[in-house]
């Protein structure tokens, strides 16, 4: 069939606008699709994270991830987003931990892990590598054992120091070993970015986008009680099923550089290209606010700057995610009076409540989570309630993570109140 110039423009744009999801809709009600039930946002471990080369010399480091889907087929992807030459892996596998906090996982559940139907391979510098589909009976809620044999030492590191889960390490190629009685504990990860599995086309994933209240400082090592957590708790609870994919990082920031880089610039890469995302909860700015006034930049005219700066970053964010059809869920900003480490005074919780009060009624958001109301002290607003503080003033305990998590508007989750496609 001839179209000629204008005929064949208009097929490539009906074509093109349909997108990949037309080919999954067309499979119909059984159809299926790979959702994020795990992950985590990558950066360059500073100087205090960074593994020494010997350990990931001729090492296996196995590494425990709390799912929030289950499935009956899975697949990893592991990065080296970050590396600088070739990543050289001999081996992968996956298994049921026996207990968060012990490096000993199940043995009857011990599966191998290719990619691209090969044991050993290598990940190229800057790259990131699906495995194949592995058939494993994947509990919603339950704790999988990635392990992973290094030839030698990634040029340079890519992970997430803030994992708040320990981490194995033992000398040689010990992935398909169950037990462990030698392994060299660290709190940290490397090179794990997801876990996904196989899901209705009608089930999607939320990413929780932020800093380290996100991230989970105050939270307990290995109890999972972060806030993101009791989300994917309280979604099962209600019978909600859809993943929960927690891409904070600590001392993070909306819109420069701090510890990793800032949300605007890492927004495709921890929320858009997460399998499946269909919502993001986006709580960020108190390192924007907090780090401005601590090193005393806060004119007047910087701190009116700023508030400005934060929306356009917020606007940007939103747009970047409504062209893919993901809802954005604006969380305010957490009370943070009396925090030794910002010492904030009346302009910055002046500043605090006007970026809060923009996110409440701008009609940016699709849906709104208010943190700030859910954990602040009805007496001092500036403050967290003391149950709710970890007792920092900054960071909330892990009871603040279940208030915050419950003040998920769960309706905004079921559905997208946006016709965005």
């Amino acid at each position: 069939m001839r179209l000629g110039q204008h005929g064949t423009a208009l097929f490539l744009a009906a074509f093109l606008g349909a997108g990949c999801a037309g080919f999954a809709n067309d499979a119909g009600p059984g159809a299926t699709h790979w959702v994020a039930t795990w992950g985590t946002a990558n950066m360059v471990p500073n100087e205090g994270n960074v593994l020494d080369a010997a350990q990931l010399t001729d090492t296996t480091l196995r590494q425990l991830v709390h799912v929030s889907l289950g499935g009956e087929r899975l697949r990893v992807r592991l990065s080296n987003v970050y590396g600088t030459m070739p990543l050289a892996i001999d081996s992968v596998t996956v298994a049921r931990a026996v207990a968060p906090g012990t490096a000993d996982v199940d043995a009857a559940t011990m599966r191998r892990v290719t990619f691209s139907g090969h044991e050993s391979f290598w990940i190229p510098a800057a790259g990131e590598y699906y495995s194949d589909a592995v058939a494993f009976d994947l509990a919603p809620g339950a704790d999988l054992a990635i392990s992973i044999h290094y030839r030698e030492p990634p040029a340079r590191q890519t992970g997430h120091p803030g994992s708040r889960t320990t981490s194995f390490i033992a000398r040689g190629n010990r992935a398909l070993d169950a037990t462990w009685r030698d392994g060299e504990r660290v709190v940290r990860w490397y090179q794990v970015a997801d876990v996904e599995v196989e899901a209705p086309s009608a089930v999607g994933a939320v990413s929780a986008i932020g800093d380290s209240i996100t991230d989970g400082h105050g939270a307990t090592t290995d109890r999972n009680d972060r806030w993101p957590d009791a989300l994917a708790a309280r979604l099962r609870g209600a019978g909600l099923a859809m993943g929960v994919v927690n891409t904070g990082i600590g001392g993070n920031r909306l819109i420069r550089d701090g510890l990793g880089p800032n949300v605007v610039s890492r927004f495709d890469r921890d929320v858009v290209a997460r399998a499946g995302v269909t919502h993001a909860i986006v709580l960020i700015g108190v390192n924007d606010l907090g780090i401005q006034h601590r090193n005393k930049l806060d004119t007047p005219a910087a701190r009116a700057e700023l508030v400005r700066d934060l929306e356009s970053g917020y606007r940007q964010i939103v747009a970047r995610a409504h062209v893919h059809g993901i809802c954005v869920i604006g969380g305010t900003i957490t009370p943070y009076g009396g925090s030794d480490y910002y010492l904030p005074g009346a302009e910055n919780e002046k500043d605090r409540l006007e970026v809060n009060r923009w996110i409440r009624t701008s009609g940016l958001f699709d849906a709104v989570a208010d943190f700030d109301a859910a954990i602040r002290d009805p007496e001092h607003p500036e403050r967290m309630r003391a149950v709710d503080d970890i007792g920092d003033h900054l960071h909330p305990s892990p009871q603040g993570f279940r208030d915050m998590a419950a003040a998920v508007p769960l309706e905004a989750l079921r559905r997208c109140p946006r016709a965005l496609r």
